[in-house]
């Protein structure tokens, strides 16, 4: 089962909510013999948090209570810094970042919408989206190849491509990857004032999306060689949001990356989790198994049954924490994972 220190949030229904849901089958890192044995670790997620002002000054604490918690190795932020309808401006960027760096483990970080592509609306300051863009990349990514945190460590990035938040890493048998993958159909929602993304926008989206792919491509292509038990995938985009009946505006983009998905995960032996934000309420499903209504949607070929989506409690749902564990060989399932309430 997956244990938990809170309750769970009732499941929200929308249009495709006929995607499947996972039963609580990812197992208890105590359920097989010598799981507390060197090769089981924990990382901790969260998303779409700092939201307002009263979050912002309690994130301090947030951070200090993962810190607090035994055995995470690692962390990652799946994007969202920030409201969409607060300023985006480089003290904002400036603030975050050096909370960033006041967490113990090396911090992997995707970015949002709200603290770039959003920020044409006029209550986040009215700004070009794409210079924005050029911010978030100086304030958190100034250093390619390497996370963030208080204890940072090497990753492999794509900063050759212009790109130096998409980043992968492999520990003990798992590959890990952030894409940079964000709501508000990946940034090509209009900017205020207009009806079509402009050439600028619909240029960044495309060579963006293109790095991605490569990305999941690449990630999957070396866990198949290393003979890896689980590709993890974090962004901050919801692709298969359960909380509302989906449009064309806000999903075209996302289709040809839900395919190659499909078509790595289909390929590959092991275990596939893709970990995300955006929605703001957990949420554990398989959307792309045989069956799922969101394969229809999207036009996908194929399905994937190895795949579990998780999303994180983000915004006013931010109470806790994700902790994830990487179980040692043995387990019924590469991870499980508890939701940890900061007040815990």
């Amino acid at each position: 089962m997956h244990t938990r220190r809170i309750p769970l949030l009732a499941a929200l229904g929308a249009a495709l909510s006929a995607a499947l849901i996972v039963s609580p089958a990812a197992a208890n890192a105590k359920e097989a013999p010598g799981q507390d044995k060197p090769g089981h670790y924990s990382f901790a997620v969260i998303g779409d948090v700092p939201y307002g002002a009263d979050q912002v000054g309690a994130f301090p604490s947030m951070i200090d209570r993962i810190n607090a918690e035994p055995g995470i190795e690692l962390a990652f932020h799946v994007g969202d810094i920030k409201t969409g309808s607060s300023p985006c401006t480089d003290e904002y960027n400036a603030s975050i970042r050096a909370q960033f760096d006041r967490f113990d483990t090396p911090l992997v970080y995707t970015p949002g919408d709200n603290e770039w592509t959003d920020c044409h609306r006029p209550a986040a300051g009215g700004y070009d989206p794409l210079e924005r863009l050029t911010a978030v990349r100086a304030a958190f990514f100034a250093t390619p190849g390497q996370t963030l945190g208080a204890d940072p460590i090497r990753v492999d990035s794509q900063a050759d491509l212009g790109i130096p938040e998409n980043v992968s890493l492999r520990r003990q048998g798992v590959a890990f990857a952030a894409l940079h993958v964000v709501g508000s159909n990946n940034g090509l929602a209009p900017w205020t004032g207009l009806t079509t993304p402009q050439p600028a926008q619909l240029a960044e989206e495309q060579a963006r999306m293109d790095a991605v792919i490569a990305l999941v491509r690449d990630t999957f292509s070396d866990a198949r060689r290393r003979n890896d038990r689980a590709v993890v995938l974090f962004q901050q985009a919801d692709m298969f949001d359960p909380t509302v009946a989906p449009k064309p505006s806000n999903t075209s983009a996302f289709t040809r990356l839900v395919q190659v998905i499909v078509d790595e995960s289909g390929s590959f032996g092991g275990e596939v989790y893709l970990i995300d934000g955006d929605s703001h309420r957990y949420h554990v499903d398989q959307p792309v198994a045989a069956g799922s209504s969101w394969l229809d949607y999207y036009g996908v070929v194929g399905a994937a049954d190895n795949l579990t989506r998780i999303t994180v409690d983000g915004e006013q749902q931010n109470v806790d924490f994700l902790k994830v564990t990487v179980n040692r060989p043995g387990a019924e399932h590469v991870l499980s994972w508890e939701r940890i309430n900061y007040d815990s």
